[in-house]
């Protein structure tokens, strides 16, 4: 048998996060993935040159910038222009986001651009966590007067979590996301497949033993403590601390008895975000002036991050169109609505097309901040001594990739603060009032 001081199952971007602080704390630590290759949904497939990522990916100035900077990350890229347009009722119509489109745009009346003006100047210096308590729709129609002033903070702020459930939706955390979002995005060069190359690179650097193309099927515990991660080719690994950074149904999966654990109460609790996602390679494009477009009365989004990135070895324009799905999914209408949405951006684009990738119905979170949880997932799973979990739906009120790498450090600092307290000595003259 194995072991070690941390064994952390799954490889994704929550997993490498909490190995390398791990190690860097000096725990001998192991990672487990399933698959061949690291990163889950960070991954990044290259088809004919071009850079696809899983979904559209952009680093916001959120925990995950942040803690990526701290470990040493180069993170080669580029910010794009936040100006744009917006789509309603089958036409483009430049988006308010600065000063001349705030004025020049006809999406609003004047009553609603100085409505909107004033937003933009205060929002930064909003207190969301006002707001936690309150759906998305009830601070919209509470604090925002102007119709198309509402349908545009509704796009805004669907872009911004990529969630289509105004009524579920805890106002507070995604308000904070659109204050990271309005200060500028990061696109990455190559796709996040190589920002995940360079945190495996940094994992190895600090020691961490990491194995793939093994699957674990079980963690055993014993009166209330774990023992070790059982894998699918009988490897056994005994550790004092065991992180779980899989989706909140696998993990309550895996652990024998979860039902009688917090693990059940946050696989219920979950609500899974998808999206359907359209990439496409295009050696030029029809329009070059329209790259950025959010929907105002659909829940579609594009962008093309070739505008600040290298994404394509010969010089193609990688654009990714999100239609986000709520509950309703349709396959086929739902790739149908993605390219009358190019052919509106981009007219034309099928006789300049050299790939394309459709991701029917891609998992973006297994849950995020709503109003009808019961508790904020983690870090510790307190009936276990020992187990932890860590994931962007292990949210404290971080969303998406911010919520991975912040849920992988508490996840870390939980294990340290414990570990500090045994060694603090006991004082059996102190008394504590």
């Amino acid at each position: 048998m194995l072991k070690y001081d941390v064994a952390i199952v799954g490889g994704g971007v929550a997993g490498l996060t909490a190995a390398i602080y791990a190690a860097r704390a000096g725990k001998q630590t192991i990672l487990v993935e399933k698959q061949e290759r690291l990163g889950g949904r960070a991954m990044t497939h290259k088809k004919k040159g071009a850079y696809f990522n899983l979904g559209g990916h952009a680093l916001y100035h959120g925990d995950a910038l942040s803690t990526f900077r701290e470990l040493g990350l180069q993170l080669p890229g580029g910010q794009p222009s936040i100006d744009g347009y917006g789509i309603w009722k089958g036409k483009l119509s430049p988006l308010p986001m600065g000063v001349k489109s705030l004025f020049t745009t006809p999406l609003l009346t004047w009553k609603g651009k100085m409505e909107l003006g004033a937003w933009l100047a205060k929002l930064g210096k909003l207190d969301t966590q006002l707001y936690d308590n309150i759906s998305v729709r009830e601070w919209i129609e509470g604090n925002v007067q102007d119709p198309m002033v509402r349908n545009l903070f509704y796009s805004l702020l669907r872009t911004a979590s990529y969630v289509v459930a105004p009524d579920l939706q805890a106002a507070g955390p995604v308000l904070q996301q659109l204050k990271h979002a309005l200060k500028g995005v990061l696109y990455l060069d190559r796709g996040w497949g190589a920002m995940v190359d360079e945190l495996k690179q940094k994992a190895l650097e600090q020691g961490v033993q990491i194995v793939t193309k093994n699957k674990v099927i079980s963690v055993e515990h014993h009166e209330g403590k774990v023992r070790h991660v059982l894998c699918g080719d009988g490897m056994k690994i005994e550790a004092n601390h065991i992180i779980l950074t899989t989706p909140p149904a696998v993990a309550h999966e895996l652990v024998p008895h979860a039902e009688e654990t917090a693990l059940h109460t946050w696989k219920e609790q979950a609500v899974e975000v998808t999206a359907a996602c359209l990439d496409v390679a295009l050696r030029r494009l029809p329009e070059p002036k329209q790259q950025f477009v959010y929907g105002l009365d659909q829940t579609v989004f594009l962008s093309n991050q070739s505008r600040a990135a290298y994404l394509s070895d010969d010089g193609a324009q990688v654009i990714t169109l999100l239609k986000y799905q709520g509950k309703e999914k349709d396959a086929r209408r739902d790739l149908q609505e993605l390219e009358e949405t190019l052919d509106l951006v981009q007219p034309g684009w099928r006789s300049e097309l050299v790939e394309k990738q459709y991701l029917p119905n891609i998992t973006v979170c297994h849950d995020f901040m709503h109003v009808n949880r019961q508790e904020n997932p983690g870090p510790a799973v307190l009936e276990i001594i020992g187990l932890y979990v860590a994931g962007e739906w292990a949210a404290h009120g971080e969303l998406l990739v911010d919520a991975a790498t912040a849920s992988a450090k508490r996840a870390v600092q939980h294990i340290l603060s414990l570990e500090s307290e045994e060694r603090i000595p006991i004082d059996e003259h102190r008394v504590i009032v």
